[in-house]
């Protein structure tokens, strides 16, 4: 009976975490979930109909993936961050795509500059990129796209 007890406890715990973060759980959630649709999306059209190989195809595959999932983290961020209630969706779709092509530019700018000017490893460099972006997309979103009225 004491295990039950402090597993009710744990749950609450856990509950109230969510409900003081709910905001920011929700967008690592369906962050998770955008990379998960650009992954299956590029590999699905290099593993079917484009060629990786041809530079033409790979760079087609990566922007049909980036498209992918940019109008997927729009959707979801909408409704399951955020939680707007804009009735223009195609002027908040319009800020969406601009941030997103935004950061886009920031993250090959800080490529650039610490893989090819300073010489840092590609992979480290990815990784500390990808936190600058997810939070600056945040940032952008929150403040900007997705503005309470």
């Amino acid at each position: 009976m004491e295990y039950a007890c402090i597993g009710i406890d744990m749950m609450n715990k856990v509950i109230e975490i969510y409900k003081k973060n709910r905001e920011i759980i929700n967008y690592l959630i369906v962050g998770g979930c955008t990379t998960l649709v650009s992954l299956g999306a590029y590999y699905g059209l290099v593993f079917t109909v484009l060629d990786p190989e041809k530079p033409i195809e790979l760079q087609a595959a990566n922007i049909i993936s980036w498209i992918a999932a940019v109008t997927f983290a729009y959707f979801t961020n909408r409704k399951f961050v955020f939680e707007s209630k804009n009735k223009n969706m195609v002027g908040e779709a319009g800020s969406f795509f601009l941030s997103r092509i935004s950061t886009l530019l920031m993250d090959m700018a800080i490529m650039f500059v610490s893989v090819t000017v300073i010489g840092m490893n590609d992979k480290i460099a990815k990784l500390i990129v990808q936190v600058i972006v997810t939070i600056a997309n945040y940032v952008i979103s929150k403040f900007f796209v997705f503005q309470k009225k």
